[in-house]
């Protein structure tokens, strides 16, 4: 501890199977803000070391720390796309041209948040230890909810009502509220994980870029809605919201109270798939029965796509 030898106690001794686990007991005087750092050496001379940036004790299971992170998922997931939702009032008053655009913005904000995605899973992926093969696990985790959306935006369209009552748009944004919902819960993790391990001053930072960078989904999820004959109620509206917005809730707590990087890579991949599934719904909803060449190659569509990332790296660069 702190380049000091320091005794300890193992609750399930200290020679541990393949996979085995145990919890260390150092009875060392922590001081409370300040930084420590632990090294673990095994019998072989191997060291493990972790750095606790600012020492702080772990959040448990209980109401205090419960309103805490709830109240973190609602400002960082919930508000901001509630926020972004405010703007379909004004998408039923534009042309098709524009409206080109704004789902061509969409395919650029979910562009992005999948390239971003991809690259914090595999990231995390790596640090797996070689046991767990965190790439695979990543890999498959992907294309399985990518799968099982493709899956459930089949049978969805295979409803007698779904193209009938003209009602398309609203399935396709169920399926972008599920995606954006499903990279939120990552987020949660995300910020949940940074207090669990004493990071404060990088879970503030993550409460802030967070927001700023979510208050653009709430917009991606009810573009498809402008083409639809029948205008979604109020009731439909929030629903759409709570989809995207209130996972974040869940995955502060999962990630504050029962962290696990093996379930982080999970659940980041599965927040892919579903982003890579939506994007491909997205352009099929825009090319409809033209060449999709001569519909992505118009001046609206590049101009979207290219807006669409340069919004969200803005946002972005104050969530890193």
């Amino acid at each position: 501890m702190d380049d000091a030898f320091w005794m300890f106690s193992a609750d399930d001794g200290v020679t541990l199977a393949h996979l085995g686990r145990t919890t260390l007991r150092i009875p060392y005087p922590w001081v409370h803000g300040e930084t420590h750092r632990v090294r673990v050496l095994t019998s072989t001379g191997t060291a493990f070391e972790h750095e606790v940036a600012v020492a702080v004790a772990t959040p448990t299971p209980s109401a205090r720390f419960l309103g805490i992170f709830t109240a973190i998922g609602l400002y960082v997931g919930v508000i901001p796309v509630a926020i972004g939702l405010l703007w379909f009032p004004y998408l039923t008053q534009l042309s098709a041209r524009t409206m080109d655009f704004l789902l061509a913005l969409t395919v650029g904000l979910l562009g992005f948040l999948l390239v971003d995605g991809a690259d914090e899973g595999l990231e995390a992926a790596s640090l797996l230890p070689d046991s767990f093969q965190g790439v695979m696990l990543f890999v498959l985790a992907a294309g399985g909810a990518y799968a099982l959306l493709e899956g459930v935006g089949r049978w969805l369209r295979a409803r007698p009502r779904a193209e009938g009552d003209g009602r398309s748009g609203w399935i396709l944004a169920v399926m972008i509220a599920v995606g954006i919902g499903l990279h939120n819960f990552g987020e949660g993790l995300a910020i949940g994980s940074a207090f669990a391990l004493g990071e404060g001053a990088l879970g503030t930072l993550l409460i802030i870029g967070f927001t700023l960078h979510n208050t653009t989904e709430g917009l991606a999820i009810v573009a498809p809605l402008a083409r639809d004959e029948q205008r979604p109620s109020l009731g439909e509206l929030v629903r759409l919201g709570l989809i995207g917005g209130v996972p974040t809730i869940a995955g502060a707590w999962a990630g504050g109270f029962v962290y696990s990087p093996v379930w982080s890579v999970a659940f980041l991949a599965c927040g892919v798939g579903a982003i890579a599934q939506v994007v491909g719904q997205i352009i099929r909803h825009m090319v409809g029965d033209e060449s999709p060449a001569r519909t992505l190659a118009t001046g609206p569509v590049l101009a979207g796509l290219v807006a669409g990332f340069a919004v969200m790296y803005v946002t972005g660069m104050l969530a890193g």
